[in-house]
């Protein structure tokens, strides 16, 4: 027999014979080294995830927002601005349509204002107890209480300090008992219409 041979003869008559502690600790040193390669593995999925993260974040920490999310903030958007934009023209109409009716309805009682001037005139000159007189009267004043409900006021004069937006004055007189730019005589009566200027009141006005 070899030498070789031998060794493995006496090694299998000698089953009780104890391994050497350096043999024993083999197996434990390459599972360590298997963890240590396996733990760098970890180490770069962990990264590649963090970049992942990274990558779906802005600079500053917050989502970035999809494509679908930012069309649906600028339709949303846009949707504002039209229904605001039409709440002005639906104002701004409904103001043109207000002062396009004043602007109407003031030319029509400046043209009924002639024939309440003529009323007054015919009444003023009217013997008193004259029956037709009296139903003249009562004619007049159906009128002025008709103008009063559409928003026809006159405007005062006699005893208020001139004020050109609503008095034309037409004389100026001396008179000691009367102030200053005082107006002492109304010679035609003035009118407004819901705040507007119809006609101006003619009036005498003191020095």
């Amino acid at each position: 027999m070899s030498e070789e041979n031998k060794k493995v003869s006496e090694v299998q008559e000698e089953p009780g014979k104890e391994i050497p502690e350096n043999e024993a600790v083999k197996e434990p040193a390459q599972d360590a080294q298997e963890t240590e390669t396996k733990e760098p593995e970890q180490g770069a999925s962990g990264e590649d995830e963090k970049s992942e993260g990274k990558s779906k974040t802005s600079f500053f920490g917050k989502k970035k927002k999809d494509k679908l999310e930012q069309q649906v903030e600028d339709l949303t958007d846009r949707l504002k601005r039209s229904m605001a934009e039409f709440d002005n023209f639906r104002k701004r109409t409904e103001k043109e349509k207000s002062s396009m009716y004043i602007i109407g309805a003031r030319e029509i009682i400046e043209k009924i204002l002639p024939v309440v001037d003529n009323f007054e005139r015919g009444l003023a000159q009217a013997p008193e107890g004259d029956a037709f007189a009296d139903g003249m009267q009562m004619i007049y004043k159906q009128l002025l209480t008709t103008l009063e409900g559409l928003g026809v006021e006159t405007i005062e004069a006699v005893g208020k300090e001139f004020n050109p937006d609503f008095h034309n004055a037409v004389m100026h007189v001396e008179d000691e008992n009367a102030g200053e730019n005082m107006v002492v005589e109304e010679l035609q009566k003035g009118y407004t219409y819901k705040g507007f200027v119809v006609r101006h009141s003619m009036v005498k006005v003191a020095n």
